[in-house]
C-alpha cells in the first residue's frame, strides 16, 4: 500500500524555507513528512532536526539522492533555482520551486523540458494564487457584477529600504523578480488566457544599496483584456490600497484583509438617450445610479490559504489531480519580467 505521506526535503532554511515551507508542511502530518534539509548553517540544521528528526545535508546532492525523499522543495536564492529544480526532477523527485521560477526565460524553458523529460512534477510556489483576497477577487469578477472589466491596478509599495543579496542583480535580485512573480502572476490570471500585446515598463533604483530595482511600474494590455496596471515600489510614503478594478458596470477596491465591491443593475436604470442639445441651465449630465454594495473581510473566510497550495499538490501525486500550478502558466510571468528587463535595462555594478 503507497504510503499517504510525502517524505519531503526542503533544500534551503532562510525566510521561505523555514518561515514558510516548513511552517505549512508541518501543518499538514497527515500529507506531508520533513525527512531531510539542507543548509550551510549548522543552527539552521540542527533547529530542523529538534523539530521534524530529519535528516540534514550540507550538499545538495546528497539532499536530492537521499531515498526517503519524494519531493524536494528548492528555496534556495533565486539564481540557483533553474539548475537545483532541474538536478532534482532529474534524480527522480517531484519539485516545488520557490519563486522567482527561474531568473531568465531560457532557465524557465530548461526546466519545463525537464519536467516533461523525466515524468515528475514540477510546480511553482505561486500561493498567492490561494490568498483568500485573490480568490474573493476572482469570484467576484467571475460573477459578471462589475461587468466588462476595463481595468485592473495592484499595488504592493511601501517606503523601505533594504540592502541584502535581493538587492543585487547578480544573485538574481530586485523588487520585479522578488515581490513582482505574486502579483504578475495574480494580474494574468486574472487578465486571461493569452500574452500580452503591448508592455510598457519602468524599472529603478531608489532606496537600495544593490544595483537591482526597488522601484517598478509595469502596465500591461491585450486585445479583449483588461488594461493591468502593477505598481511595486520602496519609495512610497504613502502606499494604496492594494486593489482597485474597474469595470462598466461597477468597481472594486480593498487590501488582502478587506474589499469592498458595488455594482448597478441597467435595467432598472432611468433608460438613456444620446442628446445634442444643451442641458437644462448649463448643467453636466446627471444619472442616478441606484448601487448595490457588498463586502468581504478575512475575519470571516474558512478558506485554506496557501495551506491550499499543498493541499492540492498531494492530491495531485498521490491521487492523479490535474497539476493546479503547472510550470507552463507561470512561463508567462517569466516571460513578462524578462521582457521589463529588455525594455528597461539596469546597468550592473561590478565589483
Amino acid at each position: 500500500m503507497e504510503q499517504k505521506q510525502i517524505r519531503v526535503g526542503i533544500a534551503g532554511l532562510g525566510r521561505s524555507g523555514w518561515d514558510i515551507h516548513a511552517r505549512l508542511l508541518g501543518e499538514l502530518p497527515e500529507q506531508y513528512q520533513v525527512a531531510a534539509v539542507l543548509d550551510a548553517d549548522a543552527n539552521r540544521r540542527q533547529e530542523a532536526i529538534d523539530k521534524f528528526d530529519c535528516q540534514a545535508y550540507t550538499e545538495y546532492s546528497e539532499l536530492i539522492q537521499d531515498p526517503a525523499v519524494e519531493l524536494v522543495v528548492v528555496s534556495l536564492p533565486s539564481f540557483l533555482h533553474a539548475d537545483g529544480a532541474i538536478a532534482a526532477l532529474q534524480a527522480g523527485k517531484h519539485v516545488v520551486c520557490e519563486k522567482p521560477m527561474a531568473t531568465s526565460l531560457a532557465d524557465a524553458d530548461r526546466m519545463i523540458a525537464a519536467t516533461e523529460a523525466t515524468g515528475k512534477t514540477l510546480t511553482i510556489f505561486h500561493q498567492r494564487r490561494y490568498y483568500p483576497d485573490f480568490m474573493q477577487v476572482k469570484k467576484v469578477i467571475d460573477s459578471g457584477l462589475l461587468g466588462r472589466i476595463v481595468q485592473i491596478r495592484l499595488t504592493a509599495s511601501n517606503f523601505s529600504r533594504r540592502w541584502d543579496w535581493q538587492t543585487l542583480q547578480k544573485f538574481g535580485g530586485g523588487s520585479l523578480n522578488n515581490t513582482g512573480p505574486h502579483f504578475l502572476d495574480q494580474a494574468l490570471q486574472l487578465f486571461g488566457a493569452n500574452y500580452p500585446e503591448e508592455v510598457f515598463c519602468h524599472l529603478d533604483r531608489t532606496l537600495t544599496l544593490g544595483d537591482a530595482d526597488d522601484h517598478v511600474k509595469l502596465v500591461f494590455k491585450g486585445q479583449d483584456a483588461p488594461t493591468i496596471d502593477i505598481e511595486i515600489s520602496s519609495a512610497c510614503a504613502y502606499p494604496g490600497e492594494t486593489w482597485n478594478i474597474m469595470g462598466t458596470l461597477g468597481g472594486l477596491a480593498g487590501s488582502a484583509k478587506q474589499l469592498r465591491w458595488k455594482w448597478f443593475d441597467p435595467a432598472v436604470q432611468t433608460p438613456r438617450m444620446l442628446d445634442t442639445q444643451p442641458t437644462p441651465n448649463r448643467s453636466y449630465n446627471r444619472d442616478d445610479i441606484q448601487w448595490q454594495e457588498e463586502s468581504w473581510d478575512i475575519a470571516n473566510d474558512t478558506s485554506p490559504g496557501d495551506l491550499g497550495f499543498y493541499m492540492d499538490l498531494h492530491e495531485t501525486i498521490r491521487s492523479g489531480k490535474p497539476l493546479a500550478i503547472t510550470p507552463q502558466s507561470v512561463r508567462r510571468v517569466m516571460w513578462l519580467t524578462e521582457e521589463c528587463h529588455r525594455l528597461c535595462p539596469l546597468p550592473q555594478e561590478v565589483e
